[in-house]
Protein backbone atom coordinates (compact mmCIF):
# COMPACT_ATOMS: atom_id res chain seq x y z
CA UNK A 1 0.00 0.00 0.00
CA UNK A 2 1.31 3.47 -0.89
CA UNK A 3 2.17 5.76 2.00
CA UNK A 4 -0.62 8.40 2.15
CA UNK A 5 1.38 10.69 4.39
CA UNK A 6 5.01 10.66 3.46
CA UNK A 7 5.22 9.39 -0.11
CA UNK A 8 7.39 11.91 -1.98
CA UNK A 9 5.79 13.82 -4.80
CA UNK A 10 7.00 13.24 -8.33
CA UNK A 11 8.10 16.83 -8.84
CA UNK A 12 8.91 16.45 -12.50
CA UNK A 13 5.42 15.13 -13.20
CA UNK A 14 3.33 17.31 -10.91
CA UNK A 15 5.18 20.58 -10.51
CA UNK A 16 4.41 21.97 -14.02
CA UNK A 17 0.70 21.19 -13.60
CA UNK A 18 0.52 22.70 -10.12
CA UNK A 19 2.56 25.69 -11.20
CA UNK A 20 0.04 26.34 -13.97
CA UNK A 21 -2.83 26.01 -11.50
CA UNK A 22 -1.30 28.40 -8.98
CA UNK A 23 -0.25 31.03 -11.51
CA UNK A 24 -3.58 31.01 -13.32
CA UNK A 25 -5.67 31.20 -10.13
CA UNK A 26 -3.35 33.87 -8.69
CA UNK A 27 -3.80 35.91 -11.88
CA UNK A 28 -7.58 35.47 -11.76
CA UNK A 29 -7.69 36.51 -8.11
CA UNK A 30 -5.28 39.41 -8.64
CA UNK A 31 -7.10 40.93 -11.62
CA UNK A 32 -10.38 40.92 -9.70
CA UNK A 33 -8.89 42.42 -6.54
CA UNK A 34 -6.87 44.98 -8.52
CA UNK A 35 -10.07 46.47 -9.87
CA UNK A 36 -11.55 46.71 -6.38
CA UNK A 37 -8.42 48.22 -4.83
CA UNK A 38 -8.12 51.01 -7.42
CA UNK A 39 -11.25 52.71 -6.10
CA UNK A 40 -9.98 52.98 -2.52
CA UNK A 41 -7.75 56.05 -2.85
CA UNK A 42 -9.95 58.01 -5.30
CA UNK A 43 -13.65 57.77 -4.47
CA UNK A 44 -13.58 60.35 -1.69
CA UNK A 45 -11.93 62.81 -4.12
CA UNK A 46 -13.86 62.20 -7.34
CA UNK A 47 -17.20 61.08 -5.86
CA UNK A 48 -18.41 64.69 -5.79
CA UNK A 49 -18.99 64.34 -9.55
CA UNK A 50 -21.98 62.04 -8.88
CA UNK A 51 -25.48 63.42 -8.39
CA UNK A 52 -26.90 63.23 -4.85
CA UNK A 53 -23.46 62.57 -3.40
CA UNK A 54 -22.68 62.98 0.27
CA UNK A 55 -19.81 61.69 2.43
CA UNK A 56 -22.12 59.05 3.92
CA UNK A 57 -23.39 57.78 0.55
CA UNK A 58 -19.86 57.75 -0.90
CA UNK A 59 -18.68 55.78 2.12
CA UNK A 60 -21.61 53.43 1.61
CA UNK A 61 -20.61 53.01 -2.03
CA UNK A 62 -17.04 52.29 -1.00
CA UNK A 63 -18.12 49.53 1.39
CA UNK A 64 -21.20 48.20 -0.44
CA UNK A 65 -19.37 45.34 -2.13
CA UNK A 66 -18.39 44.07 1.33
CA UNK A 67 -22.05 43.72 2.35
CA UNK A 68 -23.09 41.55 -0.61
CA UNK A 69 -19.88 39.56 -0.42
CA UNK A 70 -20.49 38.85 3.27
CA UNK A 71 -23.98 37.58 2.46
CA UNK A 72 -22.87 35.26 -0.34
CA UNK A 73 -19.30 34.17 0.38
CA UNK A 74 -20.06 31.09 2.51
CA UNK A 75 -23.14 30.08 0.45
CA UNK A 76 -21.06 30.28 -2.75
CA UNK A 77 -18.43 28.00 -1.22
CA UNK A 78 -20.99 25.46 -0.05
CA UNK A 79 -22.86 25.57 -3.37
CA UNK A 80 -19.62 24.95 -5.28
CA UNK A 81 -19.52 21.48 -3.72
CA UNK A 82 -22.81 20.72 -5.45
CA UNK A 83 -22.50 22.29 -8.89
CA UNK A 84 -18.74 22.52 -9.28
CA UNK A 85 -16.06 25.15 -8.72
CA UNK A 86 -15.56 26.50 -12.24
CA UNK A 87 -19.25 27.02 -13.08
CA UNK A 88 -19.76 29.00 -9.88
CA UNK A 89 -16.60 31.06 -10.43
CA UNK A 90 -17.85 31.83 -13.94
CA UNK A 91 -21.21 33.00 -12.57
CA UNK A 92 -19.43 35.12 -9.97
CA UNK A 93 -17.17 36.76 -12.54
CA UNK A 94 -20.14 37.54 -14.80
CA UNK A 95 -21.93 39.20 -11.87
CA UNK A 96 -18.72 41.09 -11.06
CA UNK A 97 -18.39 42.37 -14.65
CA UNK A 98 -22.07 43.35 -14.70
CA UNK A 99 -21.63 45.31 -11.48
CA UNK A 100 -18.56 47.05 -12.89
CA UNK A 101 -20.50 48.11 -16.00
CA UNK A 102 -23.43 49.38 -13.91
CA UNK A 103 -21.00 51.44 -11.80
CA UNK A 104 -19.17 52.72 -14.90
CA UNK A 105 -22.44 53.98 -16.41
CA UNK A 106 -23.74 55.48 -13.16
CA UNK A 107 -24.24 59.24 -12.99
CA UNK A 108 -25.70 59.26 -9.48
CA UNK A 109 -24.33 57.89 -6.25
CA UNK A 110 -27.27 55.46 -6.05
CA UNK A 111 -26.25 53.83 -9.32
CA UNK A 112 -22.72 53.66 -7.98
CA UNK A 113 -23.91 51.89 -4.82
CA UNK A 114 -25.89 49.40 -6.91
CA UNK A 115 -22.87 48.65 -9.08
CA UNK A 116 -20.66 48.12 -6.06
CA UNK A 117 -23.27 45.86 -4.47
CA UNK A 118 -23.34 43.75 -7.63
CA UNK A 119 -19.54 43.61 -7.72
CA UNK A 120 -19.55 42.07 -4.26
CA UNK A 121 -22.26 39.65 -5.38
CA UNK A 122 -19.61 37.87 -7.40
CA UNK A 123 -18.37 36.36 -4.14
CA UNK A 124 -15.88 33.86 -5.54
CA UNK A 125 -12.97 34.19 -3.11
CA UNK A 126 -13.80 31.04 -1.14
CA UNK A 127 -14.54 29.08 -4.31
CA UNK A 128 -11.21 30.03 -5.87
CA UNK A 129 -9.37 28.86 -2.77
CA UNK A 130 -11.41 25.65 -2.77
CA UNK A 131 -10.46 25.04 -6.40
CA UNK A 132 -6.83 25.62 -5.47
CA UNK A 133 -7.24 22.98 -2.76
CA UNK A 134 -8.74 20.55 -5.27
CA UNK A 135 -5.91 20.99 -7.77
CA UNK A 136 -2.82 21.08 -5.54
CA UNK A 137 -1.20 18.48 -3.33
CA UNK A 138 -1.15 18.80 0.47
CA UNK A 139 2.62 19.28 0.39
CA UNK A 140 2.49 22.24 -2.00
CA UNK A 141 -0.71 23.90 -0.83
CA UNK A 142 0.84 26.24 1.73
CA UNK A 143 3.22 27.63 -0.89
CA UNK A 144 0.35 27.93 -3.36
CA UNK A 145 -1.76 29.96 -0.94
CA UNK A 146 1.24 32.09 -0.02
CA UNK A 147 1.74 32.84 -3.73
CA UNK A 148 -1.85 34.05 -4.04
CA UNK A 149 -1.49 36.07 -0.84
CA UNK A 150 1.67 37.73 -2.12
CA UNK A 151 0.02 38.50 -5.47
CA UNK A 152 -2.84 40.24 -3.67
CA UNK A 153 -0.34 42.32 -1.68
CA UNK A 154 1.43 43.38 -4.86
CA UNK A 155 -1.86 44.19 -6.61
CA UNK A 156 -2.87 46.38 -3.64
CA UNK A 157 0.32 48.43 -3.91
CA UNK A 158 0.08 48.80 -7.69
CA UNK A 159 -3.65 49.61 -7.60
CA UNK A 160 -3.08 52.37 -5.06
CA UNK A 161 -0.72 53.95 -7.61
CA UNK A 162 -2.69 53.30 -10.79
CA UNK A 163 -6.08 54.28 -9.35
CA UNK A 164 -5.30 57.99 -8.86
CA UNK A 165 -3.52 58.21 -12.21
CA UNK A 166 -6.41 56.58 -14.07
CA UNK A 167 -9.01 58.67 -12.25
CA UNK A 168 -7.11 61.85 -13.15
CA UNK A 169 -7.30 60.80 -16.80
CA UNK A 170 -10.84 59.47 -17.10
CA UNK A 171 -12.60 59.85 -13.77
CA UNK A 172 -14.00 57.10 -11.60
CA UNK A 173 -15.84 55.67 -14.60
CA UNK A 174 -12.53 54.77 -16.23
CA UNK A 175 -11.62 52.68 -13.18
CA UNK A 176 -14.84 50.71 -13.47
CA UNK A 177 -14.42 50.15 -17.22
CA UNK A 178 -10.93 48.80 -16.58
CA UNK A 179 -12.33 46.68 -13.75
CA UNK A 180 -14.93 45.22 -16.13
CA UNK A 181 -12.19 44.47 -18.66
CA UNK A 182 -10.10 42.75 -16.00
CA UNK A 183 -13.15 40.70 -15.07
CA UNK A 184 -13.42 39.54 -18.69
CA UNK A 185 -9.72 38.66 -18.62
CA UNK A 186 -10.48 36.63 -15.50
CA UNK A 187 -13.20 34.74 -17.40
CA UNK A 188 -10.70 33.97 -20.17
CA UNK A 189 -8.17 32.71 -17.63
CA UNK A 190 -10.82 30.54 -15.99
CA UNK A 191 -12.01 28.96 -19.23
CA UNK A 192 -8.71 28.64 -21.07
CA UNK A 193 -5.95 28.35 -18.48
CA UNK A 194 -7.42 26.87 -15.30
CA UNK A 195 -7.54 23.06 -15.60
CA UNK A 196 -10.88 21.31 -15.30
CA UNK A 197 -11.39 19.37 -12.12
CA UNK A 198 -13.20 16.08 -12.17
CA UNK A 199 -15.60 15.14 -9.40
CA UNK A 200 -13.16 15.00 -6.54
CA UNK A 201 -13.23 12.61 -3.64
CA UNK A 202 -10.86 14.84 -1.70
CA UNK A 203 -11.95 16.37 1.56
CA UNK A 204 -13.91 19.60 1.44
CA UNK A 205 -13.48 20.56 5.09
CA UNK A 206 -10.11 22.15 4.48
CA UNK A 207 -11.46 24.12 1.51
CA UNK A 208 -14.97 25.45 2.21
CA UNK A 209 -17.26 26.02 5.17
CA UNK A 210 -19.28 23.09 6.47
CA UNK A 211 -22.70 24.30 7.71
CA UNK A 212 -22.81 21.79 10.56
CA UNK A 213 -19.55 23.19 11.95
CA UNK A 214 -20.50 26.87 11.82
CA UNK A 215 -21.95 27.13 15.34
CA UNK A 216 -19.04 25.47 17.14
CA UNK A 217 -16.46 27.33 15.09
CA UNK A 218 -18.16 30.66 15.76
CA UNK A 219 -17.88 29.98 19.51
CA UNK A 220 -14.17 29.08 19.42
CA UNK A 221 -12.58 31.68 21.78
CA UNK A 222 -9.26 32.02 19.97
CA UNK A 223 -10.84 32.23 16.52
CA UNK A 224 -13.30 34.81 17.87
CA UNK A 225 -10.37 37.07 18.69
CA UNK A 226 -9.05 36.77 15.14
CA UNK A 227 -12.50 37.31 13.63
CA UNK A 228 -12.84 40.50 15.67
CA UNK A 229 -9.35 41.50 14.58
CA UNK A 230 -9.90 41.14 10.84
CA UNK A 231 -13.23 42.99 11.14
CA UNK A 232 -11.51 45.89 12.92
CA UNK A 233 -8.53 45.90 10.55
CA UNK A 234 -10.66 46.29 7.43
CA UNK A 235 -13.10 48.63 9.15
CA UNK A 236 -10.14 50.88 9.94
CA UNK A 237 -8.73 50.58 6.41
CA UNK A 238 -11.97 51.59 4.72
CA UNK A 239 -12.98 54.33 7.16
CA UNK A 240 -9.48 55.80 7.05
CA UNK A 241 -9.61 56.03 3.27
CA UNK A 242 -12.90 57.89 3.49
CA UNK A 243 -10.77 60.63 5.06
CA UNK A 244 -7.11 60.22 4.03
CA UNK A 245 -7.43 61.23 0.35
CA UNK A 246 -9.21 64.42 1.40
CA UNK A 247 -6.53 65.06 4.02
CA UNK A 248 -3.76 64.71 1.45
CA UNK A 249 -5.53 67.10 -0.89
CA UNK A 250 -6.92 69.72 1.47
CA UNK A 251 -4.56 69.79 4.45
CA UNK A 252 -1.29 68.77 2.84
CA UNK A 253 -2.00 70.51 -0.48
CA UNK A 254 -1.03 67.47 -2.59
CA UNK A 255 -2.93 67.47 -5.90
CA UNK A 256 -5.12 64.39 -6.24
CA UNK A 257 -3.51 63.20 -9.48
CA UNK A 258 -0.22 62.77 -7.59
CA UNK A 259 -1.55 60.73 -4.70
CA UNK A 260 -0.58 57.43 -6.30
CA UNK A 261 3.03 58.59 -6.46
CA UNK A 262 2.83 59.15 -2.69
CA UNK A 263 1.23 55.79 -1.87
CA UNK A 264 3.50 53.57 -3.94
CA UNK A 265 6.87 54.23 -2.24
CA UNK A 266 5.23 54.17 1.19
CA UNK A 267 3.62 50.80 0.43
CA UNK A 268 6.76 49.39 -1.19
CA UNK A 269 8.98 50.27 1.78
CA UNK A 270 6.29 49.14 4.23
CA UNK A 271 6.13 45.78 2.44
CA UNK A 272 9.92 45.44 2.61
CA UNK A 273 9.96 46.22 6.35
CA UNK A 274 7.07 43.85 6.94
CA UNK A 275 9.00 40.80 5.68
CA UNK A 276 11.50 40.55 8.59
CA UNK A 277 8.63 40.71 11.08
CA UNK A 278 6.77 37.91 9.31
CA UNK A 279 9.95 35.80 9.18
CA UNK A 280 10.50 36.30 12.91
CA UNK A 281 6.86 35.46 13.57
CA UNK A 282 6.94 32.21 11.60
CA UNK A 283 10.51 30.93 11.79
CA UNK A 284 11.17 31.85 15.42
CA UNK A 285 7.59 31.18 16.47
CA UNK A 286 7.07 34.69 17.85
CA UNK A 287 3.82 35.30 16.03
CA UNK A 288 1.83 36.61 19.01
CA UNK A 289 4.48 39.18 19.92
CA UNK A 290 4.78 40.44 16.35
CA UNK A 291 0.99 40.52 16.07
CA UNK A 292 0.57 42.62 19.23
CA UNK A 293 3.30 45.04 18.14
CA UNK A 294 1.49 45.56 14.82
CA UNK A 295 -1.86 46.20 16.53
CA UNK A 296 -0.14 48.73 18.82
CA UNK A 297 1.41 50.45 15.78
CA UNK A 298 -2.01 50.67 14.15
CA UNK A 299 -3.42 52.24 17.32
CA UNK A 300 -0.56 54.76 17.36
CA UNK A 301 -1.16 55.63 13.70
CA UNK A 302 -4.88 56.29 14.17
CA UNK A 303 -4.23 58.50 17.20
CA UNK A 304 -1.43 60.36 15.44
CA UNK A 305 -3.59 61.02 12.36
CA UNK A 306 -5.77 63.20 14.62
CA UNK A 307 -2.78 65.50 15.12
CA UNK A 308 -1.93 66.01 11.45
CA UNK A 309 -2.36 69.60 10.32
CA UNK A 310 -0.26 70.75 7.38
CA UNK A 311 2.99 69.00 8.29
CA UNK A 312 3.68 66.79 5.27
CA UNK A 313 6.66 64.95 6.74
CA UNK A 314 4.78 64.03 9.90
CA UNK A 315 1.67 62.97 7.97
CA UNK A 316 3.57 60.77 5.51
CA UNK A 317 5.56 59.18 8.34
CA UNK A 318 2.33 58.27 10.12
CA UNK A 319 0.85 56.92 6.89
CA UNK A 320 4.00 54.81 6.50
CA UNK A 321 3.51 53.38 10.02
CA UNK A 322 -0.13 52.68 9.15
CA UNK A 323 0.87 50.66 6.07
CA UNK A 324 3.54 48.71 7.99
CA UNK A 325 1.02 47.72 10.65
CA UNK A 326 -1.64 46.86 8.07
CA UNK A 327 0.74 44.68 6.02
CA UNK A 328 1.96 42.75 9.06
CA UNK A 329 -1.56 42.10 10.32
CA UNK A 330 -2.88 41.18 6.88
CA UNK A 331 -0.06 38.64 6.51
CA UNK A 332 -0.03 37.08 9.98
CA UNK A 333 -3.73 36.71 10.79
CA UNK A 334 -4.60 34.14 8.08
CA UNK A 335 -1.63 32.07 9.23
CA UNK A 336 -2.94 32.21 12.80
CA UNK A 337 -6.41 31.12 11.68
CA UNK A 338 -4.86 28.12 9.92
CA UNK A 339 -2.86 27.18 13.01
CA UNK A 340 -5.72 27.59 15.47
CA UNK A 341 -8.60 26.08 13.46
CA UNK A 342 -9.59 22.64 14.82
CA UNK A 343 -8.78 19.60 12.71
CA UNK A 344 -11.31 19.29 9.92
CA UNK A 345 -12.65 22.83 10.41
CA UNK A 346 -10.13 24.95 8.50
CA UNK A 347 -12.54 25.71 5.65
CA UNK A 348 -15.26 26.72 8.10
CA UNK A 349 -12.90 28.88 10.17
CA UNK A 350 -11.55 30.57 7.05
CA UNK A 351 -15.05 31.18 5.70
CA UNK A 352 -16.17 32.89 8.92
CA UNK A 353 -12.92 34.88 9.06
CA UNK A 354 -13.34 36.09 5.47
CA UNK A 355 -16.96 37.04 6.11
CA UNK A 356 -15.89 39.15 9.11
CA UNK A 357 -13.28 40.77 6.87
CA UNK A 358 -15.78 41.97 4.28
CA UNK A 359 -18.26 43.00 6.97
CA UNK A 360 -15.48 45.27 8.21
CA UNK A 361 -15.17 46.68 4.69
CA UNK A 362 -18.88 47.51 4.65
CA UNK A 363 -19.01 48.87 8.20
CA UNK A 364 -15.90 50.99 7.79
CA UNK A 365 -17.05 52.58 4.56
CA UNK A 366 -20.60 53.27 5.72
CA UNK A 367 -19.91 54.42 9.29
CA UNK A 368 -16.76 56.28 8.31
CA UNK A 369 -18.73 58.26 5.72
CA UNK A 370 -21.52 58.96 8.20
CA UNK A 371 -19.07 60.28 10.81
CA UNK A 372 -17.30 62.44 8.25
CA UNK A 373 -20.62 63.95 7.15
CA UNK A 374 -22.16 64.57 10.57
CA UNK A 375 -19.09 64.88 12.83
CA UNK A 376 -15.52 65.33 11.58
CA UNK A 377 -12.48 63.57 10.17
CA UNK A 378 -11.04 63.31 13.68
CA UNK A 379 -14.22 61.53 14.80
CA UNK A 380 -13.42 58.81 12.25
CA UNK A 381 -9.86 58.41 13.53
CA UNK A 382 -11.07 58.47 17.16
CA UNK A 383 -13.58 55.69 16.52
CA UNK A 384 -10.89 53.69 14.76
CA UNK A 385 -8.53 54.17 17.70
CA UNK A 386 -11.19 52.99 20.17
CA UNK A 387 -11.88 49.88 18.08
CA UNK A 388 -8.17 49.09 17.77
CA UNK A 389 -7.72 49.61 21.53
CA UNK A 390 -10.52 47.09 22.19
CA UNK A 391 -8.87 44.71 19.73
CA UNK A 392 -5.53 45.10 21.48
CA UNK A 393 -7.11 44.38 24.88
CA UNK A 394 -8.88 41.28 23.55
CA UNK A 395 -5.80 40.03 21.70
CA UNK A 396 -3.52 40.51 24.71
CA UNK A 397 -5.01 37.48 26.47
CA UNK A 398 -4.91 35.32 23.36
CA UNK A 399 -2.97 32.08 23.73
CA UNK A 400 0.10 31.92 21.48
CA UNK A 401 -0.96 29.63 18.64
CA UNK A 402 0.69 26.26 18.37
CA UNK A 403 2.56 25.81 15.12
CA UNK A 404 0.52 22.90 13.87
CA UNK A 405 0.08 21.69 10.32
CA UNK A 406 -2.96 19.93 8.88
CA UNK A 407 -2.54 16.33 7.74
CA UNK A 408 -5.25 14.31 6.00
CA UNK A 409 -5.16 10.53 5.81
CA UNK A 410 -7.63 8.60 3.62
CA UNK A 411 -9.38 5.63 5.18
CA UNK A 412 -9.55 2.36 3.30
CA UNK A 413 -11.65 0.09 5.45
CA UNK A 414 -9.63 0.55 8.65
CA UNK A 415 -11.01 0.16 12.13
CA UNK A 416 -11.61 3.85 12.70
CA UNK A 417 -11.39 3.90 16.47
CA UNK A 418 -8.26 1.75 16.59
CA UNK A 419 -6.58 3.97 14.02
CA UNK A 420 -7.50 7.16 15.87
CA UNK A 421 -6.20 5.81 19.19
CA UNK A 422 -2.86 4.81 17.70
CA UNK A 423 -2.45 8.12 15.87
CA UNK A 424 -3.19 10.13 19.02
CA UNK A 425 -0.39 8.26 20.81
CA UNK A 426 2.23 9.47 18.31
CA UNK A 427 4.48 12.24 19.61
CA UNK A 428 3.64 15.54 17.90
CA UNK A 429 0.01 14.67 17.07
CA UNK A 430 -2.25 17.26 18.71
CA UNK A 431 -5.67 16.46 17.25
CA UNK A 432 -7.29 13.54 15.44
CA UNK A 433 -10.78 13.75 13.99
CA UNK A 434 -12.38 10.95 11.98
CA UNK A 435 -15.11 11.82 9.48
CA UNK A 436 -16.45 8.45 8.42
CA UNK A 437 -18.74 9.93 5.77
CA UNK A 438 -15.68 11.29 3.96
CA UNK A 439 -13.41 8.31 4.72
CA UNK A 440 -10.85 10.78 6.02
CA UNK A 441 -8.81 11.31 9.19
CA UNK A 442 -8.08 14.97 9.91
CA UNK A 443 -5.03 15.68 12.05
CA UNK A 444 -3.16 18.67 13.45
CA UNK A 445 0.53 17.89 13.99
CA UNK A 446 3.71 19.64 15.08
CA UNK A 447 5.95 19.15 12.07
CA UNK A 448 9.11 19.55 14.15
CA UNK A 449 8.20 16.60 16.35
CA UNK A 450 5.99 14.24 14.40
CA UNK A 451 7.46 11.29 12.53
CA UNK A 452 5.46 11.02 9.31
CA UNK A 453 6.90 7.60 8.56
CA UNK A 454 5.48 6.42 11.85
CA UNK A 455 2.06 7.80 10.90
CA UNK A 456 2.23 5.98 7.59
CA UNK A 457 3.29 2.75 9.30
CA UNK A 458 0.28 2.96 11.64
CA UNK A 459 -2.05 3.39 8.69
CA UNK A 460 -0.55 0.33 6.98
CA UNK A 461 -0.70 -1.67 10.20
CA UNK A 462 -4.37 -1.00 10.94
CA UNK A 463 -5.61 -1.85 7.46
Amino acid sequence: MQDPVSTPINISAQAPFERKVVLSLAALYTFRMFGLFMLLPVLALYGTEYAHHSPFLLGLALGAYGFSQALLQIPFGVLSDRIGRKPLILVGLIIFVLGSVVAALADSVYGLILGRFLQGGGAISAVVMALLTDLTSDENRTKAMATIGASIGVSFSVAMTVGPLLAAWGGVGAIFWLTALLGLVGIYILLKLVPDVAKTTASKREAVAVPSLLRDTLKHPQLLRLNLGIFVLHFVLMSSFVVLPLMLQDQLQIAREYHGLIYFPLLAFAFALMLPFVIIAEKRRKIKGVFLIAVALLLFAELALMLVSSNRVFALLILFVFFIAFNILEATQPSMVSKIAPAGAKGTATGIYSTCQVLGVFGGGALGGWLLQYQSANAVFLLNAVLVLIWLAVAWSMKPPEFLASVLIPLRGQDHQALADKLRAVDGVAEVVIVASENTVYMKVDQRRVDRKQLAAIVDEVV
